[in-house]
């Protein structure tokens, strides 16, 4: 795509966005489905936002038929996160397609890191987010005009910017964002009004859920994410999906923590 191309792209998710703002959730739906042409897909963690999109888009009957809706099973969910899975495809009738890790990536991980070798340092880490994340989130994208997802403004300050609607250039489709500018108290009294299923561990102090070894509860007054990869900076918390993309060196900023071994010699930086 040409500069300009890109530019007129900009220029049309920017408008999208201002009409978005206006309606509500169905509504917003309705009109991606309408403004966005080609394939659409709703990437899914079954979190409890997404769940609150999932709901949206199978109660307008555009599950499968105008929205395809897809999860990235990582292969270190939790079991709690599978049960949601099966329950929300009984309670709307539908399928949700699962991407998987690369075989090869992640058995070549396994060898050379160890199979919790993601806490050895920030860019052992975002190896392991890339070949299990990011990877099957290429391929789920493959093709695609535009990828509904359920971020929120209010997840973390990574995320306070977060739009309605904006062109990836580096993904050559239109993100939509339509819970961007919810609240989780609103997330919470319609999953309730609404009757969604949700993952049972978001009662027991996980905001946020990704893979079982890299989120834990978070304690009283912290940021939603702050249980996500909770032993680096608060700065570095993101997969790649959102905010940049993993790769197996350490990029500006995400140099290794006082605790984190070097990744090169194995041992602790303090210890040096």
């Amino acid at each position: 795509m040409s500069l300009t191309d890109s530019r007129e792209a900009e220029v049309r998710a920017g408008a999208l966005a201002t009409r978005l703002a206006a309606l509500d959730l169905p509504a917003r739906l309705d009109l991606i489905a309408r403004e966005v042409p080609g394939r659409l897909v709703f990437t899914t963690s079954l979190g409890i936002e997404d769940q609150v999109l999932t709901h949206a888009i199978a109660m307008a009957k555009l599950a499968g038929t105008r929205i395809e809706i897809a999860t990235l099973d990582t292969g270190r969910l939790f079991p709690e996160t599978y049960e949601t899975w099966v329950e929300t495809e009984a309670a709307y009738g539908i399928r949700i397609l699962a991407y998987v890790p690369e075989r090869v990536a992640e058995e070549a991980f396994v060898r050379d890191e160890g199979i919790n070798g993601f806490r050895r340092s920030v860019a052992a880490r975002q190896a392991c987010c890339g070949f299990r994340k990011v990877e099957p989130l290429g391929r789920a994208l493959d093709g695609a005009a535009g990828w509904l997802t359920g971020l929120r403004a209010g997840q973390s300050a990574n995320r306070a910017a977060t739009p309605l609607a904006a062109w990836d250039a580096e993904r050559g489709l239109m993100k939509l964002n339509p819970l961007a500018d919810w609240t989780r108290e609103r997330i919470d009294l319609f999953v309730r009004e609404n009757f969604v299923p949700y993952n049972t561990l978001h009662d027991r102090g996980f905001p946020s859920i990704g893979c079982a070894p890299c989120t834990r509860a978070v304690k009283v007054g912290e940021p939603e994410r702050a249980g996500r990869w909770w032993w680096e900076q608060e700065d570095k918390k993101e997969c790649g999906l959102h905010v940049g993309r993993p790769g197996a060196s350490v990029q500006p900023g995400q140099e290794p923590a006082a605790f984190e071994p070097n990744p090169e010699t194995r041992e602790p930086e303090f210890a040096r």
